[in-house]
């Protein structure tokens, strides 16, 4: 079995592997800058399975920003019947795109 963590970055929590991509919640850091995410809940080693309470002592999960950029954007509409109220508003969410390095 492959080795995976679940790691809380950028305020959401993720299932992740050795090279995988995944996007969260805008992060500090340059792009091509190493990020260390020691929020790490749970790690399976392959053969083995650590669950934090609430994390993982000694656990890390290296990855790389891969950049920044912007969601898609979330159109908010309200509307009043019969009342001639209509209220729009949109939403984009700043992302960041992180690749895992490795997980130790």
């Amino acid at each position: 079995m492959e080795a995976y963590a679940v790691v809380e970055a950028g305020g959401v929590q993720c299932r992740v592997t050795v090279g995988a991509v995944i996007e969260v919640n805008r992060m500090a850091g340059e792009p091509g800058a190493d990020i260390e995410l020691t929020g790490v809940l749970a790690l399976n080693t392959g053969d083995e399975l650590k669950i934090g309470m609430p994390t993982v002592e000694g656990a890390k999960v290296v990855a790389t920003v891969l950049g920044h950029k912007r969601g898609d954007k979330l159109i908010n509409f309200r509307k009043n019947r019969r009342k001639g109220y209509e209220r729009r508003v949109g939403h984009r969410q700043e992302l960041t795109v992180l690749k895992i390095k490795s997980i130790a």
